[in-house]
């Protein structure tokens, strides 16, 4: 059963306790949504909207071109024998392709200078009000007939009990390669969830990241507490052309289905954080992740 707690008059150490108790509960957010005074390449409208259900959406922020250039250097990295050594990439747990290839900003050059663009990173500043870094990046594949589900979740409650951020200071964007149809696996989110923070069950053992790549089991919302939000504030897929773009808060519920379609699905995901928001010690976990999973190198983009 999922309690409902209320009375957070008094602040806590930790205003996000999650994995601690042996039930769940929904939190009240505490934080500001938008902490820019709306100066940057998002208009007001737009910023106002985005505060409210806690995503926005781009249609076309790469060009034909660009695109091109970042489907090319998936590809490498992707083909790439040697790299698929390496612990930053996961393959999918049944058919052996490249599933995610983490703190990819570092390995590929094209997509560092795509970190450092205007149109990226200027919106996470503007959302954020600050300079920003980049917690995590990674690209992600969602092949055709074989690409598994991401369950729901929050990522800052992972954030928070594993890496140790803080607030919920942090954005993600996710560019998408391919185009995103209901059917093909697209992302699914709650609108306005990211306002209720969900305190998960289960302490997190020790190296927890090595089997949640694979598939979360700890720090998943129980479906009683699903089943509340998805009541209020429904469900929204998003769908799109690739090249578009789609930015959303680190506690959006949200999640994608399985593609059983011929049709991949791909595209880079980049987290930013405040620099004025640097992960600390994990709150929920004995040690933080690594690095390629949760930075701990705060310099500021530039």
């Amino acid at each position: 059963m999922t309690a409902l707690t209320t009375d957070f008059e008094q602040p806590t150490m930790d205003d996000y306790p999650t994995r601690k108790d042996g039930f769940p509960s929904l939190l009240y957010r505490r934080d500001a949504v938008v902490w820019g005074d709306g100066d940057g390449p998002i208009d007001r409208a737009t910023l106002d909207s985005y505060d409210d259900k806690g995503y926005l959406q781009i249609e076309q922020l790469l060009t034909p071109e660009e695109l091109e250039k970042y489907r090319a250097e998936l590809r490498r990295l992707s083909e790439d024998k040697e790299l698929r050594k390496d612990e930053r990439v996961i393959v999918e747990r049944e058919s052996d392709e490249v599933r995610s290839i983490f703190e990819v900003h570092k390995i590929s050059d094209a997509i560092a200078e795509l970190v450092r663009d205007p149109r990226v990173v200027g919106r996470a500043r503007q959302i954020l009000g600050s300079d920003v870094y980049v917690h995590q990046s990674r690209v992600n594949s969602k092949p055709g007939f074989s690409g598994s589900d991401f369950y729901w979740h929050s990522d800052f409650e992972t954030w928070h009990a594993e890496d140790g951020m803080p607030r919920m200071r942090a954005v993600s964007i996710s560019i998408a390669l391919t185009d995103n149809y209901e059917h093909n696996g697209s992302l699914m989110i709650m609108p306005g969830s990211h306002k209720t923070f969900v305190s998960c069950v289960g302490e997190t053992p020790e190296d927890h990241y090595k089997a949640s790549l694979k598939q979360q089991e700890i720090g998943t919302p129980d479906q009683d507490s699903l089943s509340i939000l998805a009541a209020k504030h429904g469900i929204d897929v998003l769908t799109g052309p690739a090249g578009g773009a789609i930015m959303f808060d680190s506690n959006c519920m949200h999640g994608s289905s399985g593609n059983i379609t011929p049709f991949p699905r791909s595209n880079i995901f980049i987290v930013f954080n405040s620099v004025e928001n640097a992960c600390v010690e994990p709150f929920a976990a004995p040690t933080p992740r690594p690095p390629f999973l949760g930075a701990r190198d705060f310099t500021p983009v530039v």
